[in-house]
């Protein structure tokens, strides 16, 4: 029994002395062995630059037209004739709609007549100072003629007739601007009372943009600066568009007002909603494309490759215009980041560059 305890003993020492071996075998395996072993990522990569590049401000909004006025029916009457319906384009100074012109024209008659009697009036006091007017002081006459207008109503009678014809002409409605009809409230026969609003002309061939930007990026835009316009209605053709007004006032929600004159108006109307990229130009910012930068625990990374590895790197990170971002800090220029495959990519992985 001893001897069997014996050899029991030496077996375990035996074996515990062998495995003790073998782990210390396994612990000197050098790390880069195991780096060596693993394939390397396959990765592409760009530059980060310094240059100049546009950063993009978005910002939507609804269209409306650069002039809309209301064409107004300034007198009461029956409207006799409306040759425009909704939508049609009408010229600046067209007749676009005719009230009944009998009681005007009967104003118009009677103070004619008011004004020939005051007239009349005029003349025959007038002989009463022949010998005045036969002199040869101009200023006398000219303050008698006045006198005598005045005591016979001449005066008040030719403004009575102004205002009759005045209130005829009235009765012919005209387009105050050139553009296109909306909104029209009455039909023909229509009994309508004095500034009653006919309808709207829409000068739809030039056609705004309103949106609102954050306060932070108003500092970037200015006058006649370019602006790329999608509206809904299509959204993958850009109109051409140029900063024309900027609200200088804040509102509550930190945002600003911005005004954008669009070059074309073809197929588009008031009222449609409309996606606007005022292009804002940055120089001498050290960029690189978007793709490069991942985000770890809530900080962005950039990828640098040296000696075919990755390198992490914590960058800061500034304004982006959807391809491509500004970099603050973390890298330096000419650094070769890494663009694809980087989003579980470690610390000094081995990786491979290949090409597109």
């Amino acid at each position: 029994m001893k001897h069997y305890r014996y050899f029991a003993l030496i077996f375990l020492m035996g074996f515990s002395f062998s495995c003790q071996e073998d782990t210390e075998k396994q612990e000197e395996i050098p790390a880069e062995s195991f780096r060596n072993e693993v394939a390397a990522t396959e990765v592409r990569v760009a530059k980060a630059e310094t240059k100049s590049f546009d950063y993009l401000i978005n910002a939507t909004g609804k269209l409306e037209a650069a002039a809309q006025v209301k064409a107004v029916i300034e007198q009461p009457g029956y409207l006799i004739e409306l040759p425009i319906r909704e939508g049609q384009s009408v010229t600046k100074g067209q007749v676009i709609a005719k009230l009944d012109p009998t009681e005007a024209e009967i104003r118009l008659q009677k103070a004619q007549i008011a004004l020939q009697n005051a007239q009349a009036s005029f003349e025959n006091d007038k002989l009463g100072f022949s010998r005045d007017f036969a002199s040869g002081d101009e200023e006398r006459k000219t303050f008698l003629e006045q006198q005598l207008k005045a005591k016979n109503g001449v005066f008040l009678a030719e403004i009575e007739l102004k205002e009759a014809q005045l209130n005829l002409e009235r009765c012919e409605v005209k387009a105050p601007i050139s553009g296109k009809v909306a909104d029209l409230h009455f039909k023909m026969g229509s009994l309508i009372s004095s500034n009653a609003e006919l309808c709207e002309i829409l000068s739809t061939n030039n056609l705004e943009l309103r949106v609102k930007v954050l306060e932070s990026d108003i500092g970037l835009i200015s006058i006649n600066q370019k602006s790329e316009v999608y509206p809904v209605s299509n959204t993958q053709e850009a109109l051409e568009g140029r900063v024309i007004a900027i609200n200088p006032k804040v509102d509550e929600n930190g945002l600003v007002e911005v005004a954008i004159r669009l070059t074309s108006s073809q197929n588009l109307l008031p009222g449609m909603n409309a996606r606007a990229i005022i292009r804002a130009p940055q120089s001498n910012s050290l960029v690189v494309p978007k793709d490069a930068v991942v985000y770890r625990s809530g900080r962005a990374v950039v990828f640098t490759i040296e000696d075919n590895e990755s390198r992490w790197n914590y960058v800061e990170v500034g304004k982006d215009n959807g391809q491509e971002i500004e970099i603050l800090d973390g890298i330096t220029s000419g650094s070769t980041v890494i663009t694809t495959n980087n989003l579980q990519l470690a610390h000094q992985a081995p990786v491979q560059i290949v090409s597109e």
